[in-house]
Order: structure tokens, then C-alpha cells, then sequence
């Protein structure tokens, strides 16, 4: 025991020592910042490169304050409807992450994330978090603000979260079914795309094409008379009657015509 007792304090000495010989002009020369940083910042948050507490609040970390502090001027984002969902947010990071390098994109949407945040928003969630209670409180929160659940079908590259989100309030703008097929709009798309490699078109004898598609502006004005129904042999075409002139191919295959784009 007495040996174990010797080496623990020759060990203790040799620490000492060591800190008693480094001058206090070492550690000066020392870039601490450099040794923690975990890379450089973006482009648009290079200026605060060698500024830490711009954003960071020590033990902390970065907090909604911080943004706003810079951020609260940005009108633009609140005034569009796909972005006006940033005045009530109440965290910032899970979507916007820095120290990726100059030229990295620090505007990533996490829908998971949202759905996250959004949870945390609820009243009476500060208990650990409790799945049961959980699903009571987003239900009462759906009835009392008269928002429908889920829809019933949902696409498989869609997760359970995910759709829990109201996608037509950020992107009803982004809507080319003008309503059409109502709000549920994860039914056929997924989070990471809007196209959809595998949508299977009705039938090419289908007569409900105004269900979906909305005629162009000049098929509303004399041209359609003069020229579009004209070219597809079809003088007495009505600008409703899609089926008449066009086919499922693409709408410039015209009936008669072949190709033809006249737009």
C-alpha cells in the first residue's frame, strides 16, 4: 500500500512541475478557439467566424435568442406564406445547421424535426415525455381546432410524423391541383419530392381531364376557336372537352396532329 501511496505522489509532483515550468506567455500563444471549433461557418455567418457568443450562450448553447437577436428584421420570411411558419417557431437548429463549411446550405428542412418542435409546443409537456398523454393532447388539440387526423391512405416514404403535418399551410401555393384533391396531400407525395415516377394516369378513355387540369389561358380567348380546335379537327370543340382534342400521352400530342406545340 505504502508503494501504490509513493507513485501517486510522484505522479502528483511530476503534474505540478509541469504547470509551474509553462510560462504564462505559453498558454497566451495557445488558439483555444481554433482547438474546439468543429469547422468553419457558413458564407452568410463568415463575418462572426472568431465570434463564439454571437450565437453560443456558454454551457447553454445556441439558442432561439440568439437568432432572433440578428434575424428579427427578416420580414420577408414571415410575409410568405411558405416560410410565415418561422414567427412561431421555438427552435432553430434542428433545421438550420452551421459549422459545415463556407459553402454549405445551412437551410435543411427536417419535416421530422418540425413535427418535433411542434410537440414540444403543446400545453402541459414539461413531465418526461409520455407517448399516451402525448397522443391525447395532439387528439385535443385537433378537435378543439377542428383539424381533421391523418388521412387514410398515406405514401410509404412518409413517416408516421410526417404525416401529422398540414402540409397545405406552407404549401398551398405550391398546390397544381388547385384543391382538387383536397388537403391530404401525403395520399401521393412524399417529403423529399412532388414528382411522382409512378403515377399511373386514368384511362386514355377517360372524360373527367378537367377534374385535374385547367385548360390555358388561350383556350379561353378566340385563338382556341380559330387555331387549337382547328389543327385537332375538331371545330366544335368545347375547351372543357379535353379528351376531344388531346391524348394521355402529353398535351402536345393532339389527336390527328401528332406532335404539336403551339404555345
Amino acid at each position: 500500500m505504502k508503494w501504490f501511496i509513493g507513485v501517486l505522489a510522484i505522479i502528483v509532483l511530476a503534474f505540478g512541475l509541469s504547470h509551474f515550468w509553462h510560462e504564462p506567455e505559453d498558454l497566451s500563444k495557445l488558439d483555444w478557439e481554433q482547438a474546439i471549433s468543429p469547422g468553419s461557418l457558413s458564407q452568410s455567418h463568415a463575418f462572426i467566424d472568431n465570434d463564439c457568443l454571437s450565437c453560443h450562450t456558454p454551457i447553454k448553447g445556441v439558442g432561439r435568442d440568439k437568432c432572433v437577436a440578428c434575424h428579427a428584421n427578416d420580414t420577408h420570411i414571415v410575409a410568405r406564406q411558405p416560410t410565415a411558419f418561422h414567427a412561431d417557431i421555438q427552435e432553430c437548429t434542428s433545421c438550420h445547421i452551421e459549422h459545415e463549411g463556407l459553402n454549405a446550405n445551412i437551410s435543411k428542412m427536417d419535416h421530422g424535426a418540425l413535427v418535433d418542435i411542434g410537440f414540444d409546443m403543446l400545453p402541459n409537456l414539461d413531465m418526461p415525455f409520455d407517448e399516451d398523454a402525448t397522443t391525447i393532447a395532439l387528439v385535443t388539440y385537433l378537435l378543439t381546432n377542428k383539424q381533421r387526423p391523418e388521412p387514410l391512405f398515406i405514401h410509404p416514404e412518409v413517416t408516421n410524423k410526417e404525416a401529422l403535418l398540414n402540409c397545405s399551410q406552407c404549401h398551398s401555393n405550391d398546390d397544381k391541383h388547385f384543391g382538387l384533391f383536397g388537403n391530404d396531400c401525403v395520399q401521393c407525395h412524399s417529403t423529399n419530392t412532388w414528382s411522382l415516377p409512378k403515377y399511373t394516369h386514368p384511362s386514355s378513355q377517360s372524360r373527367d381531364c378537367n377534374q385535374c387540369h385547367e385548360a390555358p389561358p388561350s383556350h379561353y380567348m378566340q385563338h382556341f376557336k380559330m387555331i387549337s380546335a382547328k389543327v385537332a379537327g375538331e371545330p366544335k370543340a368545347k375547351v372543357e372537352a379535353c379528351y376531344a382534342c388531346h391524348q394521355s400521352t402529353s398535351w402536345n400530342d393532339i389527336k390527328r396532329a401528332g406532335w404539336y406545340k403551339h404555345h
